[in-house]
């Protein structure tokens, strides 16, 4: 009976349309975001008159896209493995796709890494520099 249960809910869940605002809040992003989101071809949310209507695969393309983007990954590279979903091979492409652009913004993300600590020593070093100088002169102006 509880099987039943969660499918029921599933499918309710998939019925469920969201309104421009209650996206904009859910995932804290602007109106604005969703409709540049909806011009470059990644969300299709119908119309009911001026009024967007997304439904449960446009809010899930959404949290797809913020994760993506959180990531690195282009707004064009984010599409190009969320097309992929449509064609009829089980989403063999998309995953082969998807996994061979992670394992590459990973290896970007880690050399990024090795750059950004490098210059935060660089940065705590010239800080330690500038402090010394700095109270070597006021030192000398209490003179």
């Amino acid at each position: 009976m509880a099987e039943g249960h969660e499918t029921k809910d599933k499918k309710d869940r998939r019925s469920e349309t969201y309104s421009i605002t209650q996206l904009c809040r859910e995932f804290n992003v602007t109106p604005r975001a969703l409709r540049f989101y909806e011009q470059k071809g990644l969300l299709h949310p119908s119309r009911r008159g001026w009024t967007r209507i997304f439904n449960y695969r446009d809010r899930a393309r959404l949290k797809l896209i913020l994760r993506g983007k959180k990531v690195g990954f282009t707004l064009a590279e984010i599409k190009e493995m969320l097309d992929l979903y449509n064609l009829k091979d089980g989403q063999l492409a998309q995953l082969k796709l998807a996994s061979r652009k992670m394992a590459e913004r990973l290896v970007a993300l880690r050399q990024q890494r090795v750059e950004l600590e490098e210059a935060i020593s660089d940065l705590e070093r010239t800080c330690e520099i500038v402090d010394g100088m700095l109270k070597e002169r006021l030192a000398q102006e209490k003179k």
